[in-house]
């Protein structure tokens, strides 16, 4: 089959290939309509040294697994449940918050992700989700630098506010993949009714095609 049976092909079945890409762009953007927004809350945490020699860098470093051990408890949960006056269960809260270490540059990440109707209502009940959780590592902290020398404390500091973003539905990737999903399909389907017709001969190239010699044609009465 050279290029031009391909461009034969498109010409005549190209429109099942449309019509299915379009069908499935079409679903994927309206059930990505239909779905509650999930967004992500953000805070960086950043963990900092009172003195920059190789050691107490090193020690902060360290620290910072145990710093998020301590966040990942339920009892942090529980007093920030209690703080905000949330309606759910330290263990609901532990897993809509993902807290990531940093080590390249000594900070803590906290992710809230939770379901909203708009960014702006976003903002209202994640944010402060957020917030305390970063309140709470930087209240550990400073009980900890109590107990140290001036010069060995590490404290613990916001590097901006909480942000917001959509997590999901990303509308122009679900559209994406259901187009993608339409042609393979749509290319299947092609695949299959070429393959099925390929033993019907409706013309003298069809028979040419398939290595016989057409000595006579007798024409249509009609």
């Amino acid at each position: 089959m050279n290029i031009l049976d391909f461009g034969g092909i498109l010409l005549r079945r190209g429109w099942i290939l449309v019509l299915l890409a379009a069908l499935a762009g079409a679903g994927a953007y309206f059930f990505s309509q239909m779905m509650t927004p999930v967004y992500r809350s953000t805070q960086t945490i950043l963990v900092v040294p009172s003195r920059s020699d190789n050691g107490l860098t090193l020690a902060a470093v360290q620290l910072l697994n145990n710093r998020v051990a301590y966040l990942q408890s339920d009892l942090v949960a529980q007093r920030i449940i209690d703080q905000l006056q949330l309606d759910m269960l330290p263990a609901d809260l532990r897993t809509r918050t993902t807290i990531t270490p940093l080590r390249e540059n000594l900070t803590i990440q906290i992710d809230v992700d939770m379901e909203a109707p708009s960014p702006e209502a976003a903002d209202r009940l994640i944010n402060p989700i957020t917030a305390a959780w970063g309140a709470a590592l930087i209240q550990y902290q400073n009980q900890l630098n109590q107990n140290a020398r001036s010069e060995d404390r590490i404290t613990a500091q916001p590097q901006d506010n909480p942000r917001v973003s959509l997590l999901r539905p990303n509308t122009r990737i679900n559209v994406l993949i259901g187009v993608l999903a339409g042609l393979f399909v749509g290319g299947v389907i092609v695949f299959a009714l070429e393959f099925l017709e390929s033993g019907i001969v409706r013309s003298r190239a069809d028979m040419e095609r398939d290595g016989f010699v057409v000595l006579a044609a007798v024409p249509d009465a009609a």
